[in-house]
């Protein structure tokens, strides 16, 4: 009851947010729920200046129900079709995430950006947008003003790619008679799955290639998610040894701060699905789910928005929009290479 008591304002305010922002979502797709849910936050902050009796439903928000995200995540992912159709694209997949990395490390030393936000932009850009910074946030200790400027940068270029990448496709010479090659580019080299999808559709509709393009590069994009894994652990485990070098834990290296339980979760949650579906289960049966991952992670970048000093994120954006464009060009031209090494194009 005193959980209710202290939390349910905020909570309700994220709630009103995220319910038309995910309408919203599902008629201008490319844009995406969560986008919009954190513009409007950032918006109605601006006149909000006592948000004092919703503070705590705010911060459960952008903290427990967008790990809660995560977990339904999971349920979208069965690990033995992605594993098995993304075999092709696998070693692009390694390498574009390796770059969008590496490129991310070194231009946040030498541009001095803020360690936090360095890593989301790397991440956001080389897994899959907005699912990936929802997960690394929590593991990095993210505040959200830097989850804010990541997903503000990963969106701007999600914009661009699926504007331009169907074009610049025809223009490079991609077959035109199959979507493989274009779903795989698709997969590899844009940043979030609704920019994926409409990148891909658009090369569909162009060529009428029926779904070809979508399936090949929704399954590349569901390949590229699993790195959440590996990825928020080493970013976990290199976070518990600063800590345990800097003595901020009283009783040295901590297991659950090195495995973050809800990643452990939303890796059971995967194999779940995986067993089901191979016993027989209709993939169907965990649409649901996967629908209310996408709510939540609405909801909580609604929070984050409230949360977020809109000033303070124009003032500081140049130099993680330039981190973004370095990766973003990084992962593309990886991607391209790649392709024209194995073959593909």
């Amino acid at each position: 009851m005193s959980f209710i008591k202290k939390n349910w304002i905020g909570i309700l305010v994220c709630l009103a947010i995220a319910v038309p922002s995910w309408l919203l979502g599902k008629q201008f797709p490319i844009i995406g729920g969560p986008v919009i849910a954190i513009i409007a936050g950032m918006i109605i902050t601006l006149f909000w200046n006592d948000k004092k009796e919703a503070t705590d439903g705010i911060k459960f928000t952008s903290k427990i129900i967008l790990q809660a995200a995560v977990v339904f995540l999971g349920f979208g992912m069965n690990l033995g079709v992605v594993l098995e159709t993304g075999k092709q694209s696998l070693p692009i997949i390694v390498c574009t995430i390796s770059t969008s990395l590496l490129i991310a490390y070194l231009l946040q030393k030498v541009m001095h950006i803020k360690g936090n936000t360095s890593v989301l932009v790397g991440v956001g850009s080389s897994i899959c947008g907005g699912s990936a910074i929802a997960a690394t946030a929590p593991v990095i200790d993210a505040d959200d003003d830097e989850v804010a400027q990541a997903i503000s940068v990963i969106f701007f270029f999600n914009v661009l790619a699926a504007l331009l990448f169907p074009a610049f496709g025809q223009m490079i010479g991609f077959d035109t008679g199959s979507g493989e090659a274009f779903g795989i580019f698709a997969g590899t080299a844009v940043n979030d799955t609704s920019s994926v999808t409409a990148a891909a559709s658009t090369w569909d509709s162009m060529w009428n290639l029926g779904s070809q393009t979508l399936d090949k590069a929704v399954t590349v994009k569901l390949t590229r998610t699993l790195a959440i894994i590996p990825i928020t652990f080493v970013l976990a485990m290199i976070r518990a040894k600063k800590a345990k070098e800097e003595n901020t834990q009283a009783n040295g290296f901590s297991f659950k701060k090195a495995f973050p339980m809800f990643i452990v979760y939303f890796i059971i949650a995967s194999i779940i699905t995986t067993i089901a579906v191979n016993c027989g289960v209709s993939a169907d049966v965990f649409s649901p789910l996967k629908e209310l991952s996408k709510f939540f992670i609405i909801m909580a970048m609604a929070a984050i928005g409230l949360n977020s000093n809109v000033v303070k994120l124009i003032k500081s954006g140049g130099k993680p929009i330039l981190l973004g464009a370095c990766c973003w060009v990084g992962i593309t031209v990886v991607s391209l290479c790649m392709q024209h090494v194995m073959h593909i194009w």
